[in-house]
C-alpha cells in the first residue's frame, strides 16, 4: 500500500469515527461460559459511547 492510500485511509477511518461520536454508538455483546453445553455464566454487555460536547452545559 503506498503512503498516499494509506493517509487516505486513516483519514476515512477517522471521519467515520468523528461522525459515530457526534451521533452516539451501542455497544451490545453476550457472553457465555458452557461446559458440555450446560451455560455456567452469562454476561450480557451494553455501553453507550458518545463525544463530549463543550457548548452544551451539564446535566447536574
Amino acid at each position: 500500500m503506498t503512503a498516499a492510500a494509506e493517509a487516505t485511509e486513516r483519514l476515512v477511518l477517522v471521519d467515520l469515527l468523528d461522525r459515530l461520536l457526534a451521533g452516539g454508538v451501542v455497544l451490545t455483546g453476550d457472553l457465555v461460559l458452557s461446559v458440555a453445553e450446560v451455560d455456567l455464566v452469562r454476561i450480557s454487555l451494553r455501553a453507550l459511547i458518545t463525544a463530549v460536547r463543550e457548548d452544551r452545559s451539564a446535566p447536574w
